[in-house]
């Protein structure tokens, strides 16, 4: 059992801590993190045959292009849009109808979110039937179901944030799901909606900031 544990952690951390066979004695011990780091992910070589553009149909690249427009399209939404729920619905129509581009904007944003999911769900789908989670690149795939796991719930905290019919319905179905984990469920369906029942601190939990007030 302690060898199993042992074995373990050492593949965990095998692609942070290399060690450069070029040196010997006390620098051939020294870890370099940073740097390891960064060529666990972009070795300086590669085979050619890895290259071909039909592995990926460009999917990495589809959804890094699609984070960067979800976040300027989020900070320019920021400065129209109330998190209080008696006007979150207000802000959200004033954007589309009184701003100039808003309703551009908030599509754009809407519908990158949106393709964001399908490209991270296809790019982990190839990542998985071509087998390229294998070692030495297995801590990639746990990074990448990770981040998956994040892109589903900045997704959820979307169909939030407007504080209308679809927003209530919609946390309220999920919301209701998650009850049904075993052990956690009851807990952490409260703690989603900040409450026994969906209220003001449900949308402060989906658009968290320190002047974020609860209260109608």
């Amino acid at each position: 059992m302690i060898s199993d544990h042992k074995s373990l952690t050492l593949r965990i951390r095998r692609p942070f801590f290399l060690k450069n066979p070029n040196r010997s004695g006390h620098q051939r011990d020294q870890r370099f993190l940073l740097k390891n780091l960064v060529l666990h992910f972009r070795p300086r070589t590669v085979p050619e045959r890895t290259l071909k553009f039909t592995l990926s149909w460009g999917l990495g690249g589809t959804a890094l292009v699609l984070v960067f427009l979800l976040a300027a399209t989020g900070v320019m939404l920021r400065f129209v849009y109330i998190p209080v729920p008696d006007q979150a619905y207000e802000s959200i129509q004033n954007l589309q109808h009184e701003i100039r581009f808003g309703q551009l904007i908030r599509n754009i944003h809407h519908w990158s979110g949106n393709v964001l999911v399908l490209v991270s769900f296809l790019h982990l789908l190839r990542i998985f039937f071509s087998g390229a989670f294998h070692p030495p690149r297995q801590l990639n795939w746990v990074i990448g179901i990770c981040l998956f796991v994040l892109i589903l719930m900045s997704n959820f905290t979307g169909y939030l944030l407007p504080w209308d019919q679809l927003a209530f319905w919609a946390i309220t179905i999920c919301t209701g799901m998650v009850e049904y984990i075993p052990g956690i469920g009851l807990w952490l369906q409260k703690m989603m909606r900040g409450g026994a029942e969906i209220n003001p601190a449900t949308l402060a939990n989906g658009y968290p900031r320190s002047d974020n007030p609860v209260s109608t």
